[in-house]
């Protein structure tokens, strides 16, 4: 009888699903927009992959499970999930984390080696983004298994919005007027910046403001 009910309350979508299914739907092209656009690499062929040619599983690693986590991490904030079926709720947070941590892995090895490459401040701006990404995360299943759930959401969305930031840079980039500031080695590294911190630092000042009125 309780499935019952929980099933027919899941089936009743109110106005906020529908903006919550939207916004996800947003997030889904987005990424096949992301991930479509490194299909050359693919061939496996030396001259579509360039220098990543020694890493190429390693690239298909991380562009696949960043895929996957962009699209899973946002259906985390669905609360009607979250409060009619937990089990599922924590499932999608496993498979999150998991695709978080092959992807961050396989950004630490390319952010070492073929990031040098571009130049210094190109793999220095990708090391502290993979360490802000993979701390952010840790510490969000840290606090859910001590059951601190208000620290765990929140530092959930600290983790996904640094995942969000591959979106952001990426699309930035092809942006006309921010080609036209100068080559994607110049420019890459202040967008990958800006990709995470600001969002990161409006997200404290919301934090902070709901502080004051609660």
């Amino acid at each position: 009888m309780a499935n019952s009910i929980k099933r027919n309350r899941i089936l009743k979508l109110d106005r906020s699903d529908f903006k919550f299914i939207l916004i996800w739907l947003i997030i889904l092209f987005l990424t096949w927009q992301f991930m479509h656009g490194a299909d050359r690499f693919l061939t496996l062929t030396k001259e579509a992959l360039g220098k990543y040619f020694e890493f190429k599983w390693i690239l298909i690693a991380h562009i696949t499970a960043g895929g996957g986590s962009l699209i899973l991490g946002l259906i985390q904030f669905w609360t009607k999930l979250r409060e009619l079926n937990p089990k599922v709720h924590r499932i999608i947070g496993l498979l999150y984390l998991m695709a978080i941590l092959l992807s961050s892995l396989c950004a630490v090895i390319l952010a070492f080696t073929t990031a040098k490459e571009v130049n210094w401040a190109y793999a220095f701006s990708l090391q502290i983004w993979v360490s802000v990404w993979i701390s952010s995360t840790s510490i969000a299943y840290y606090a859910a298994t001590k059951r601190k759930f208000r620290l765990h959401q929140q530092w959930m969305t600290r983790s996904y919005i640094v995942t969000l930031a591959f979106i952001i840079s990426g699309s930035a980039l092809k942006i006309p007027f921010i080609q036209g500031l100068g080559s994607s080695a110049d420019i890459s590294p202040s967008l990958f910046w800006v990709g995470w911190s600001v969002p990161l630092y409006v997200y404290q000042i919301i934090l902070s403001c709901k502080g004051k009125t609660n």
